[in-house]
């Protein structure tokens, strides 16, 4: 096997003598790149963000932000970095480094005060500077694109990112100000090029092992021969466990390269996603096309997990709070199931089996969600949270109804954060279909749905609350949707 390697700033570095559970920003500290701090140790704020060469969606490349504290360095075998060092341009002999236009307009309008979350800010930044798309905008100024400045750069790159002592308005006036990269420009003439293509990585030491196969059938294998192994994608859970519970594993198999759970196929009758896409590929692939999700991805975590976090791996853990689940039991999602033997279809509704616990196998991995075709045209993701973005549901509910000359046809509701598993509201579901959507029939299935799951009772929320959450969010959908519903 040949010997891990990263290449970091355009310089190939060895990975030794990292342990396998060393994070990209510890590996990079160690060697001198202090750019990027830890602040959180669970990527909510940002500091640690770094830039990664990824297989683009509109170009060949994509720079991508991640959260440097979450990986294991690695993961990033074979991979390429760039760090808030390297973006600057190397000066000459005596004189100092070229700023980089995004660190440029940070210093000159103030968007740093004690500099610590700065390198993460301008990292995250300098994604959404070489987002491919991204251009001035043309259309009136009004309160939808408050999120959005002249020069199309989406502040929800930053949502990831925290600051303590500068506030947000010179780093937003910095974003703003951003123009288009140069010709010249070193990064944005790197997405011409394909990225690092994936490679197989066998990485011992201090008594762990981290592995990464060529493709699916190796890689199931390997777990059956190692069912005790941690399986890792973008590694947003599993990084928190390490770095905050000290977790260690003697054996930690990636899976976030392998081009069979790389897929998204459109069928006249699915859509299939493949368990290894990203949130971010997803969205940015699926193009509005699901509004239901195009609903979920902005409220899922921030942009920085985003771009790590998989499907397969929010069904993976099985949360009951985690965002995915509620959206894709409203759309009748099915999972694909593989092991070495063969593969199976569950529907989600009936993977969960208990508080992070489910049908799947010792040795069995998630090789895709299933979503059937056609959509049920009215739709809506509704989540409650302490913060707008960036935070833990203390409810979500996901509704998708099929209502035609007046009457509601089909009814599918998918709940997280009211039991040990997240649910179908099956009572309220069956109070709506086949009945007029009216007032009288909304509010009885309200009523059906604030008992759903008799709701827990726990530090973010009283199970009276979430009742209260329940009923009125079906009455919220009525209300939000009676205009354009025939009643």
């Amino acid at each position: 096997m040949v010997e891990a390697r990263i290449t970091i700033n355009g310089r190939d570095t060895s990975l030794s003598p990292a342990t396998p559970h060393t994070t990209v920003l510890d590996f990079l500290r160690e060697r001198g790149l202090t750019g990027a701090k830890e602040g959180c140790g669970e990527g909510e704020c940002g500091a640690c963000s770094i830039l990664l060469a990824r297989p683009g969606v509109d170009e060949p490349t994509d720079w991508v932000a991640v959260n440097a504290c979450l990986l294991p360095a690695a993961a990033l075998d074979g991979q390429e970095i760039v760090t808030s060092e390297g973006l600057a341009a190397t000066g000459g002999p005596g004189t100092p480094p070229v700023l980089h236009p995004v660190q440029q307009e940070m210093a000159v309008r103030g968007g740093s005060q004690c500099g610590y979350c700065t390198p993460g800010f301008v990292c995250s930044m300098a994604a959404e500077y070489y987002r491919p798309g991204r251009c001035a905008r043309t259309g009136p100024e009004d309160g939808t694109e408050a999120e959005h400045g002249p020069n199309g750069f989406d502040l929800h790159a930053l949502s990831g990112n925290l600051c303590r002592c500068t506030g947000y308005r010179p780093i937003r006036d910095a974003a703003f100000a951003v123009g288009t990269p140069a010709a010249d420009d070193p990064l944005a003439r790197r997405r011409e090029e394909v990225p690092p293509a994936p490679v197989c990585t066998a990485y011992t030491r201090d008594g762990g092992t981290f592995l990464r196969k060529g493709n699916l059938a190796d890689t199931l294998q390997l777990l059956r021969e190692r069912p005790d192994a941690v399986v890792i994608a973008g590694s947003t859970d599993w990084g928190v466990e390490v770095n905050v519970r000290s977790r260690r594993a003697e054996c930690v198999v990636a899976v976030d390269r392998l081009p069979e759970l790389r897929e998204l196929n459109v069928t006249p009758d699915r859509i299939e996603i493949g368990a290894a896409l990203t949130l971010t590929e997803i969205e940015r692939r699926l193009a509005g096309s699901v509004p239901l999700l195009s609903e979920l991805f902005p409220r899922f975590a921030s942009r920085l997990i985003r771009n790590g976090a998989t499907l397969g791996g929010n069904l993976g853990t099985g949360s009951p709070v985690g965002d995915g689940p509620p959206a894709l039991l409203a759309l009748d999602a099915s999972v694909v199931l593989a092991d070495a033997d063969g593969e199976r279809e569950v529907p989600l509704a009936g993977y969960f089996t208990g508080y992070r616990q489910s049908v799947r196998r010792p040795g069995e991995l998630i090789r895709s969600v299933r979503i059937p075709l056609p959509l049920s045209p009215l739709t809506a993701f509704h989540k409650i949270a302490k913060r707008r973005f960036d935070d833990i549901s203390s409810v979500a509910v996901a509704h998708a109804l099929d209502i035609e000359d007046g009457i509601v046809r089909r009814a599918r509701i998918g709940l997280g954060g009211v039991a040990a598993t997240p649910i179908r509201a099956l009572t309220a579901e069956a109070a709506l279909e086949g009945r007029p959507w009216t007032a009288g029939t909304v509010e009885a299935a309200a009523r059906e749905l604030r008992a759903a799951g008799t709701p827990l009772d726990d530090h973010r929320a009283s199970s009276g609350y979430r009742s209260a959450v329940l009923g009125q969010s079906l009455l919220k959908l009525y209300a939000q949707t009676t205009e354009a519903v025939p009643s």
